[in-house]
């Protein structure tokens, strides 16, 4: 004779039972970490300078611009509208995103 099990088990803790265990907690993040590659920050040219510098003074505020620039190690390239060219602090905004000019690779 087979015995009936005497309670059901509630579908919360059987629902656990099957929940994902991470035996190495931070693991994953570790990872992640190791598989981003840094770069290099590149030295411009003076032909480069002088291209990038000519660029910078055909913007105009409210003109869509791509701009690739350097910012912890990678090249990012952020587009959208020109919200500010601020000479005295060397800084431009396309929108919410402040770029140093000595920062700053290529513009589109």
């Amino acid at each position: 004779m087979a015995s009936k099990p005497k309670h059901k088990m509630p579908i919360e803790d059987r629902a656990k039972q099957f929940m994902p265990f991470a035996a190495l907690k931070g693991l994953p993040d570790a990872l992640a970490a190791r598989e981003k590659i840094t770069v290099p920050r590149i030295e411009l040219s003076e032909e480069m300078a002088e291209e990038l510098d000519r660029k910078m003074h055909c913007l105009i505020k409210g003109q869509i611009a791509s701009v690739v620039y350097f910012n912890k190690d990678e090249y990012i390239k952020v587009t959208g509208m020109v919200a500010r060219i601020d000479e005295t602090s060397r800084l431009l905004q396309i929108v919410n995103t402040k770029i140093a000019f000595d920062d700053i690779l290529d513009i589109t």
